[in-house]
C-alpha cells in the first residue's frame, strides 16, 4: 500500500484551454466574480478570489476558436469552487441566473450543497459550500453516508446577499 499524500495539499489553480479569452474571462469574471490579476495579450489571462495570484488560468495557445470537446468524450469532468459559507454559494447563484446561464443540475449531498452547469467552452463546472463535517450524514457503524438530494434553489436565492 501506498502513502497517503499529506493531509494539508489542496488542489491550488486550474488551467483551461478555451476558444475565445475575451468571452472566457466574461464568465469567469463578468459572472463569477473572479478578479482578472493578469493578462498576456489575447493569448492568456489568469484571475483569483481575494487577491491570490491565480486560481484560474485562461489560454488560447492551443484552442483559439476551437470546438467544444463532446460530451462524451474523456477529459475534465468538472471543476469544483468551494464558497466560504451557504450565502456566499447563493449569491454565486442569484450571478448565474441572472446572466440566464442554464444549470445542469443542483443536489444536496448531505455533506454538500452544489450547483452544476457549464461555462462558454462547455467545461463541467461546480459551485458548492461544505456543511461543518458535525452535520455530515453517518450510517449506524459512523461510515460517512452521502446522498444525493434534490436542492431547493428557490431556498438557496432567498439566503443570497443584497447588492
Amino acid at each position: 500500500m501506498s502513502t497517503p499524500v499529506h493531509p494539508a495539499t489542496r488542489i491550488g489553480h486550474i488551467h483551461l484551454k478555451v476558444a475565445d479569452l475575451d468571452r472566457a474571462i466574461g464568465f469567469y469574471s463578468g459572472v463569477m466574480g473572479f478578479e482578472l490579476t493578469q493578462r498576456y495579450g489575447r493569448q492568456a489571462a489568469f484571475l483569483s478570489a481575494g487577491g491570490y495570484h491565480h486560481h484560474i488560468g485562461l489560454n488560447t495557445w492551443e484552442s483559439l476558436g476551437g470546438p467544444q470537446p463532446p460530451r462524451r468524450a474523456t477529459g475534465l469532468y468538472h471543476t469544483a469552487f468551494l464558497y466560504p459559507d451557504r450565502a456566499s454559494l447563493a449569491d454565486a447563484l442569484r450571478r448565474v441566473v441572472t446572466a440566464g446561464i442554464a444549470l445542469d443540475g443542483a443536489a444536496d449531498h448531505g455533506v454538500s450543497e452544489a450547483i452544476y452547469l457549464r461555462d462558454p467552452d462547455g467545461n463541467g463546472v461546480e459551485l458548492y459550500r461544505d456543511r461543518p463535517e458535525s452535520e455530515w450524514p453517518r450510517d449506524a457503524d459512523g461510515a460517512l453516508h452521502m446522498v444525493n438530494a434534490p436542492l431547493d434553489l428557490e431556498a438557496l436565492l432567498a439566503e443570497a446577499p443584497a447588492t
